[in-house]
């Protein structure tokens, strides 16, 4: 049985422009290039750039068409008569009108700290070889029978990863080859030519652990014939330390490690400080073939002006966009042929479809403007909360500041704030910093201040750099030390906190 009923819901829904403007806002600087390249491909009646003087003149023209006489009562009651379907019934000449008239979609978006010197700077690339192209020219050395085995070695030199460990088992090797390049080998064989690869250059490398990649580093060392007697000895205690006693070594158990080698202090200490020497990642110094160069393009800059901050957007920020002029004239054309008649359904079509990218242009331009202008407001509040570290560089004079404090003075959603800034960076005289890192809660001192958690962090930093590492502090120790200092802090923030900043607890500090 069918019926009626009247219901009442409130629901809310974001416009097609308020989605992209949030998708605008979230996306860094470095990537605005990127998402305007996309817009300008997809959209023919975007352009970007500066307007020409022939387009300047153009538009002008369009100021004299405004002042031509107007049609005959004939033509318009013949447009009238014009049957167009309900879902298309549109006044074509007035929005031709509109749209050649309108001035609004060619405004710059330049701001004021726009350097054209600072355009089309491309970062230099250096060419270097990559690590695995090292490896083969290695392999290149090596006295091969067939290119069986010459397959071989190239598939375990390509298993290795950008550290310059082999961590694939060999299993899955022998796996590989019979897949991906029809060869039968053998455990045996794979281990032999593996152990080939780990006499290369550097030392440790296609070690399968880390224990292997310090054991070859000190093989290597041993080889050498400029090594004295003295050194042997202590390169000899090394290794013994890593072979038999690794688990010991790794958690510091230094007294241990004395009363199982037999050995005093000084002479552990010898070789424990001929074990940092070594390198824990051996391709650490070669260009990855899979790594990418990252560069930190800033979003905002601030500039101490004779004791006055200045604020300015990055000039990437601020793209030149306007309507294509080819689209105007279209228009105009197209006001011009249909002038005393009717227009036909594929005229209407094409004058539809120019309306729509023109729209879309429009949408495209104004959300970049709102973008600058989001990200200006809200970086300058920012600046204002934080002014003394902006001025003076100390990380100290931060202030507590969450999301919200910055969106009640800007009066924008804490979401939008959110979005700002995100992967943001901005460019101050102590250097280029993480719009998020000026966000922190509050911490109390006993004198009922509220103090940044940053502030905490830095002085916490500030005291485990200046311990000593032969009894380094606890984290109890340390709670003392920021109580001492007027900080109301427990031990499991201490712990907490340490653990943020990735420091490790004191028995792993410990140095001899």
């Amino acid at each position: 049985m069918l019926k009626q009923q009247l219901t009442q819901r409130l629901q809310q829904k974001l416009s097609p422009q308020q989605i992209q403007l949030m998708k605008l806002l979230q996306i860094p600087t470095a990537v605005l290039d990127q998402r305007i390249k996309e817009e300008l491909e997809a959209n023919p009646a975007l352009d970007e750039g500066d307007e020409t003087e022939e387009e300047y003149q153009e538009m002008s023209r369009s100021e004299d068409d405004r002042t031509e006489e107007p049609q005959t009562e004939e033509a318009k009651d013949d447009l009238e008569r014009d049957e167009i379907p309900p879902d298309e019934e549109v006044s074509l000449d007035d929005y031709i009108n509109d749209y050649i008239d309108d001035d609004e979609a060619t405004y710059k978006l330049r701001g004021d700290s726009y350097n054209p010197e600072e355009e089309n700077k491309s970062l230099p690339i250096a060419v270097e070889n990559t690590f695995h192209e090292y490896m083969e020219q290695q392999l290149g050395m090596l006295d091969f029978k067939d290119d069986r085995e010459k397959t071989i070695a190239l598939q375990i030199a390509g298993s290795i990863d950008d550290d310059g460990y082999l961590r694939r088992e060999t299993e899955a090797i022998l796996d590989d080859l019979v897949f991906s390049q029809n060869v039968a080998a053998t455990k045996e064989e794979v281990e032999y030519w593996m152990s080939k690869i780990q006499r290369f250059d550097p030392p440790g490398i296609c070690a399968r652990n880390l224990q292997e990649c310090l054991l070859l580093q000190i093989e290597n060392k041993l080889s050498r014939d400029d090594v004295s007697y003295e050194d042997k000895l202590i390169l000899k205690l090394s290794t013994r330390i890593i072979e038999q006693y690794f688990d010991e070594f790794t958690k510091k158990h230094y007294q241990r490690l004395q009363r199982q080698l037999g050995i005093t202090e000084d002479e552990l200490k010898e070789a424990i400080d001929e074990i940092l020497k070594l390198n824990p990642k051996p391709a650490s110094g070669y260009v990855s073939s899979t790594r990418n160069p990252h560069y930190v393009v800033p979003d905002f800059i601030i500039i101490n002006n004779d004791g006055e901050l200045e604020l300015t957007l990055n000039g990437r920020n601020a793209p030149d966009l306007h309507i294509n002029n080819h689209y105007r004239e279209m228009l105009r054309t197209y006001k011009s042929t249909v002038k005393g008649r009717r227009a036909t359904k594929t005229e209407k079509e094409a004058v539809m479809f120019i309306k729509q990218k023109i729209d879309s242009a429009k949408w495209f331009i104004d959300a970049i403007r709102q973008r600058q202008q989001t990200m200006f407001n809200t970086m300058y509040a920012i600046m204002n909360y934080q002014y003394d570290y902006f001025e003076m560089g100390d990380q100290k004079s931060l202030r507590p500041m969450i999301l919200k404090d910055i969106a009640d003075i800007t009066g924008l959603d804490i979401s939008t704030v959110s979005r700002v800034a995100n992967s943001k960076f901005v460019q101050t005289e102590f250097g280029t910093k993480r719009l998020k890192d000026f966000f922190s809660e509050s911490l109390q001192t006993q004198d009922g201040e509220e103090v940044s958690t940053l502030e905490v962090k830095k002085i916490l930093t500030d005291i485990i750099k200046a311990e000593s590492k032969r009894k380094p502090y606890s984290d109890e120790k340390l709670k003392n030390l920021l109580q001492d200092k007027g900080y109301n802090i427990a031990r499991r923030t201490v712990a907490k906190y340490r653990e943020q900043l990735n420091i490790p607890v004191a028995r792993l500090r410990k140095e001899l």
